[in-house]
């Protein structure tokens, strides 16, 4: 039998996942906290002491910035769920396997994607 045909990944390679996934979670957490004290906080790099002219589009280019950083603060929000999601299938045995297909989802997709719940054909198949 192939290594790909197995049904579930071995307790080694679940708990070398798990160890991918803790430090993404991490890392993440860390670039969640920043983005949001990118918008949360006011700075006192403020435009009161600019001109008026350039005033306006000082405060037009920070409401800009802050829009963006909750945009990326709400994806990585999602990000650090869905690696959660995947410590649970870990829990579970169930981590790895394609939802689609049901075939276990390769060792090096897992690596780089470790929330990956479908395989590179299925993701694609999806995608069409």
């Amino acid at each position: 039998m192939a290594t790909d045909e197995r049904l579930v990944y071995s307790d080694a390679d679940l708990a070398e996942f798990k160890e991918i996934i803790l430090k993404k979670i991490e890392k993440a957490k860390k670039d969640l906290e920043i983005l949001q004290s990118s918008y949360k906080n006011g700075s006192s790099n403020n435009t009161d002491d600019t001109s008026p002219q350039f005033k306006a589009f000082e405060e037009g280019s920070e409401t800009m910035s802050k829009e963006a950083n909750v945009q990326l603060a709400i994806r990585q929000e999602k990000f650090i769920r869905d690696l959660r999601n995947a410590l649970l299938r870990i829990e579970n045995k169930t981590y790895g396997i394609c939802r689609a297909t049901g075939k276990l989802i390769r060792k090096e997709r897992l690596r780089l994607v470790p929330h990956a719940t479908l395989s590179i054909d299925a993701k694609n198949a999806e995608n069409k």
